[in-house]
Order: structure tokens, then sequence, then C-alpha cells
């Protein structure tokens, strides 16, 4: 019999790359939720199901006529800025709506497998383990906290994988992550600011729909940290954007993070320690010119 597995926040960057995976696995049976038209219309029969997450009633609905045996959660409010000034949205996105997934997935017996962030942590030391102190400093950090503590309290058969900015290209994109945007504006001839005291780990997003699938099938229950493995300030990660592609560097001018006005705090350090998820799940991170390869494939 085929796992059932329903991909929740289909149409975004995760959701794409996980419904382009997935589909080609013959042993999942694969359905897709999202708001708006189904973006993934080069995947052959895609059970999909157009939703509005304050409409929690009809999804139940459909869930419970689906009965999957995983879900994953790929949706969420994820410009830190805006969750800042719309904070009553981002909870009901990042807070409320899984909640709910958390009862329905309690209710069914379904393992749901959620995507959390390096923004739950403060920044101070950086490298965290899955067992350090998460402190936010922002309120999009602190959603997805109080994301992960409602799963945690609900459920016994779940994964959170947090993740560190996460880049690459599929249909019909709503919004740029930082590759796109440092090669676009480079090839734009566009001069760009760029912070040098933040500090993260980049992953390709292929990367977190891989550690899906490894959950999966291991039926690992849990916090696991994913991202790449290469430590970067965002200006070297700029930089080296330009040498992968051969675009004038001498446009990315570096920038302390004072000289933004951004509505949210920013952790200055994350980066994660990936022992438990190549341990466990069997991860295999990427070095960013890897990822970078990777990315130029979807492209």
């Amino acid at each position: 019999m085929r796992i059932k597995v329903i991909v929740i926040g289909s149409n975004g960057l995760l959701g794409q790359t996980l419904v382009n995976k997935l589909y080609k696995h013959s042993k999942y049976q694969l359905y897709a939720m999202a708001s708006g038209e189904n973006r993934n219309s080069k995947v052959a029969a895609l059970n999909y199901f157009e939703i509005a997450i304050t409409d929690f009633k009809s999804i139940k609905l459909q869930l419970n006529l689906i009965k999957p045996d995983f879900i994953i959660n790929a949706l969420a409010m994820t410009n830190v800025d805006a969750c800042e000034v719309e904070q009553t949205q981002c909870d009901v996105v990042n807070v409320s709506f899984v909640e709910q997934l958390a009862r329905i997935s309690f209710e069914l017996g379904t393992h749901l497998i959620h995507v959390s962030t390096d923004f739950i942590f403060d920044g101070v030391d950086g490298m965290y383990r899955e067992n350090d102190t998460p402190n936010p400093i922002n309120y999009y950090g602190l959603s997805k906290l109080k994301s992960e503590k409602v799963i945690q309290k609900i459920l016994i058969k779940y994964t959170i994988l947090r993740t560190i900015l996460v880049y690459g290209k599929v249909a019909n994109m709503k919004s740029r992550n930082i590759v796109l945007w440092v090669k676009e504006s480079l090839e734009n001839k566009t001069l760009i600011r760029i912070v040098n005291d933040q500090f993260r780990m980049p992953t390709y997003a292929g990367s977190i729909a891989d550690a899906c699938v490894l959950a999966m099938e291991k039926q690992a229950t849990g916090v696991y940290h994913i991202s790449g493995n290469e430590y970067l300030s965002i200006y070297d990660l700029a930089v080296q954007i330009a040498d992968f592609y051969n675009l004038p560097k001498e446009l990315i001018q570096s920038i302390a993070t004072s000289e933004l006005s951004q509505k949210a705090l920013r952790p200055p350090k994350t980066g994660f320690d990936l022992t438990k998820a190549i341990d466990e799940l069997g991860f295999k991170p990427l070095n960013f010119a890897e990822g970078l390869a990777q990315f130029q494939n979807d492209l």
C-alpha cells in the first residue's frame, strides 16, 4: 500500500520542491494543499486542494477523507519585518493554523513534519544544537517557537526541522530569496548593500526536502537541525554568488546591520551543529558551492 503524504503550502519554494521530489517516488501517494491556483502544473495528476487557512473546517474535512500517513507543513508567514508589524496575522498563520494541524494529526494518528527556523535563537553564540535554549529577538522567531511548543504539547508523532536562510528556484515564485536577489541585482548592474556582521549557514531548498523524505523513511521523531554546512557572513555569501556567476562583485557594498532601518531585529550569528541529523537521519549537508550548482540546475 502506498504511503499517503500531503504537502501543505505546496505553492511556495519549499512546497513546490517537495512536490517535485515526492511525486517521483512510487511508494508515496501525494496530495497538496495551498492558497490560490496550483503552481505545480507540470506535475502530472497532482491531487491538489485550494484552501483558505482560516477555513479549517474545510481543511479538516479533506484531511479526514484522505487520512494521510504524513502531513508536511511547509506553510508559514516568513517575512520577518511583516511579522513584526502584523503580529496578529503572523500568529494566525504560524501558530493557530499549526495548532489545528497538530490536533487533527493527533486525531488521525498522522505523523506531522513541521519546518521551523534558526530565528528561534538570539544569535549571541551561534552553531546551535537542538537542545540549546531558544530566545527569539523578533516576532517571527517567537511565532515559530510557539508553533514548536504547540506541536510538542499535542503530538507524539512529529518531526520539527529547523533550517536557515533557504534558497532555490521553482515555477511562479511570489518572492525572491537571497541567491535570486543577489544574482538578478548584479546582472542588472545594480549596487547592493549587504551586511557583513550577520552569519548564517545558507540552505538549498532541496536539502530540506531530502530531510523530509529521510524523516518519513526512518519515522524519526523530535527536533533536527537542517542546513548547509558552510558558515558565512551574508556579505561573503553574496561574493560567492558573484564569483559563481562571474558577476561584478564590486557592486556589492559591505555594511553593518545598524545601517539598515529594519523593523525587526535579526540574530547576528546563527548556524547549526548538524551532528544529530547526520547521525540519525543520514542527512548529507551541502556546502554553498554545491548548493549553487543545484540551484543552477533548477534554473
